[in-house]
């Protein structure tokens, strides 16, 4: 049994071999074994920092979630403030621009209403200057008028209303040209003439008629004898010729011879003159009226038989007759039948602008 044992063991070199090898795979499997117990450690150190930081971000996660919900909520609620305010907002726009459009509506309205209330009260006013035209046969109503019109379109100045004073400007040019019966200088002759009707002498008033050329030579006689009798007082040389004058005039009064080529004005008796000078004032007077009246057909023959009235029954010879002759002719010759213009195209253009064209 022992020879078998001995030749199975190792030599002793062999087996301090595999003893140092065997402990030194140990010692690598410790060093092994340390090292990966050590970078075990660190890395559950550095897992555990890791754990650390991570909590730490998470409760400032958590934190800024938090404050992030509550910006978030203050933010809806400023949102849904913002909303109602601009909702709000929106409304009182709305009413505003509603209010702005009837305003200028009420603006427009107003501006019509007082364009059409101009034309109209100025389209009456020419309506009623052409009837005074018309009745008194002077200009002046048409031009005042129409100056009238113009002044106050001036202050409206409104474009709309340019084509009315451009016609009221061609209807001013129209009225400086035209030549209209001087009715206010008639009226006034006819007023004079009616006046001086009482102190017109008559043919047959020969008394008046001497008296009054004994007292137009002494007036214009008494200055010129003068001088020839300065040593004689002045009141007897007056009363010597005064009293001559009237000897004198009684005697040629005696017995006058003359031509009579009217028989009826001489006839006339001295009661007849006052209803011969009403008759000539009521000729006068009925001139007047037809000249009012634009009847100046009926005016003329009126002035004819006033005329011939009085070349036929009061004395041509005194200047008195002469001067209220010479006015019927004045008259006659100033009495035209001249159409009034009209004022057609202003009327035309007013009634366009008020129709709103």
């Amino acid at each position: 049994m022992s020879p078998v044992s001995s030749a199975n063991d190792p030599p002793p070199a062999a087996s301090v071999f595999a003893t140092w090898r065997s402990s030194l795979a140990i010692t690598v499997l410790g060093t092994i074994a340390a090292a990966a117990a050590l970078s075990s450690g660190m890395l559950w150190q550095k897992l555990g920092a890791i754990q650390e930081q991570l909590a730490r971000q998470s409760a400032e996660s958590g934190a800024l979630a938090i404050e992030a919900r509550t910006m978030a909520r203050q933010a809806q609620e400023l949102v849904r403030e913002s909303a109602a305010r601009l909702s709000v907002a929106e409304t009182r726009i709305s009413e505003v621009a509603l209010q702005r459009s009837q305003l200028e509506e009420l603006m427009q309205s107003l501006s019509r209403s007082r364009d059409e209330n101009l034309v109209v009260d100025i389209e009456s006013a020419v309506r009623l200057a052409q009837q005074q035209a018309q009745l008194t046969g002077s200009l002046e109503p048409l031009v005042a008028a129409l100056k009238s019109a113009q002044q106050r379109m001036e202050r409206a100045a409104q474009p709309r209303l340019a084509p009315v004073q451009r016609a009221m400007d061609n209807d001013l040019d129209r009225l400086g040209r035209a030549s209209v019966t001087d009715t206010a200088g008639l009226l006034a002759r006819l007023d004079d003439l009616v006046r001086q009707v009482d102190e017109l002498p008559v043919q047959n008033a020969v008394a008046q008629v001497a008296a009054g050329r004994r007292q137009s030579g002494l007036s214009g006689a008494t200055p010129a004898a003068q001088p020839a009798h300065q040593g004689r007082p002045a009141w007897w040389h007056a009363a010597l010729q005064n009293g001559w004058e009237v000897v004198r005039d009684e005697v040629r009064g005696l017995a006058r011879v003359s031509r009579i080529d009217q028989p009826e004005a001489i006839l006339l008796a001295p009661e007849q003159g006052f209803f011969l000078r009403e008759n000539l004032k009521l000729k006068l007077l009925n001139a007047r009226l037809g000249l009012l009246a634009r009847q100046f057909d009926a005016a003329r023959a009126d002035l004819n038989a006033a005329t011939a009235a009085l070349n036929k029954y009061f004395d041509p010879a005194s200047r008195r007759t002469q001067y209220a002759a010479s006015m019927l002719q004045q008259a006659q010759a100033g009495m035209r039948a001249a159409p009034l213009p009209r004022l057609d195209e202003t009327l035309s253009a007013l009634a366009t602008a008020a129709a709103g064209r």
